[in-house]
């Protein structure tokens, strides 16, 4: 099941410019187009003629024009032309899905439309800080359910297994983390101090550590699917205050449910600590990609896995206790939108 009720990443904004794209979220075909005026739009994608699929139409003028019989659908759903014929067919409309394009983003509501507040939308300002945060994003297609992948970012106790050759440092110090986590209204913020800790092979290619390091992880999630983080570490002991740590990045995840087994996986990574270098965002970038496809492989692998066996005789562990508040969160969310359906 999904929370329908809440904004979701249909695109990176520079995904969608003159060519329609086609998209399916929350188990719905969408698409996503601009109008000659370059706003952008979100519609079922499905023409109210015959049901051919919108997104192999092209962008006009007016909006949306069908690539089977020339139907131009404006950026509210409503056909405005029919070639051929002076009048517009009454009905001849379609879905039209809340769209906001905020922070380099563009964000869809699948869900009731009169609920839709654009002020409850996630903010990530530092996309549009080129200067102090410069930075660089992608998409990832995922074969996983995307709460695998929230499940992911909320335990951290992979890294020095998974990702030995990047990120990830020593393994039982990630167990032994100082870590603090508090439940927040949209959902749950956590921190991990690593106090003199082997850097990891990322950090020593970044910064050039000598030494251990005193590490410092903050992950804030938001219900359903947004994780914002900011991470940092400086010379172990050094004692200064985290915003003037020598390496710092901020990085923002973002997944969008495609189908109950797969996802689309928006992320960016923001170079914090060398912003006149555009060499060190793509090596920073390049560094936790190479991190992130390992992610992706293993959570891809665990879905075959679930769908082959289930979920019978899983156990949690200690490492689990973040994700599980998360968990419960979303569960929460969900009674909620059945409690409010079963009123209607």
């Amino acid at each position: 099941m999904f929370v329908r009720n809440a904004w979701y990443i249909a695109a990176w904004s520079d995904e969608v410019g003159d060519t329609p794209l086609g998209r399916r979220i929350l188990n719905e075909p969408v698409v996503l187009f601009r109008d000659g005026n370059g706003r952008a739009a979100a519609l079922a994608d499905r023409c109210c003629h015959r049901s051919a699929p919108l997104s192999l139409g092209r962008c006009v003028a007016e909006g949306i024009e069908c690539g089977y019989h020339g139907l131009v659908i404006d950026t509210n759903g409503q056909c405005v032309s029919v070639p051929g014929q002076r009048l517009v067919p009454p009905g001849a409309q379609v879905r039209r899905y809340p769209l906001v394009e905020k922070n380099q983003f563009l964000w869809v509501w699948m869900g009731e439309p009169a609920l839709a507040d654009p002020a409850l939308i996630v903010d990530f300002p530092y996309h549009d800080d080129r200067a102090r945060w410069p930075h660089k994003h992608t998409m990832y297609p995922i074969r996983s359910n995307y709460m695998l992948m929230v499940d992911n970012l909320m335990d951290l106790t992979h890294l020095g297994y998974l990702h030995a050759k990047t990120i990830g440092g020593n393994p039982l110090q990630h167990f032994q983390a100082d870590m603090k986590t508090v439940r927040t209204p949209s959902g749950v913020k956590f921190t991990r101090w690593m106090r003199n800790s082997p850097p990891p092979p990322s950090y020593v290619k970044a910064a050039r550590f000598q030494g251990p390091v005193d590490r410092l992880q903050v992950f804030e999630y938001v219900a359903p699917s947004s994780i914002l983080q900011w991470t940092g570490a400086t010379d172990a002991g050094s004692g200064i205050e985290p915003d003037d740590f020598p390496f710092q990045f901020r990085l923002f995840h973002g997944l969008t449910p495609e189908t109950e087994t797969s996802c689309f996986y928006f992320w960016s990574a923001a170079n914090g600590y060398r912003q006149d270098d555009p060499a060190t965002t793509e090596q920073l970038f390049g560094e936790i990609a190479f991190a992130f496809r390992e992610d992706a492989a293993m959570v891809e692998a665990q879905q075959a896995r679930l769908g082959e066996l289930g979920e019978d005789g899983l156990v949690d562990i200690n490492s689990d206790a973040t994700r599980m508040t998360m968990r419960r969160h979303i569960d929460r969310m969900l009674a909620a939108e059945r409690q409010q359906e079963a009123a209607e």
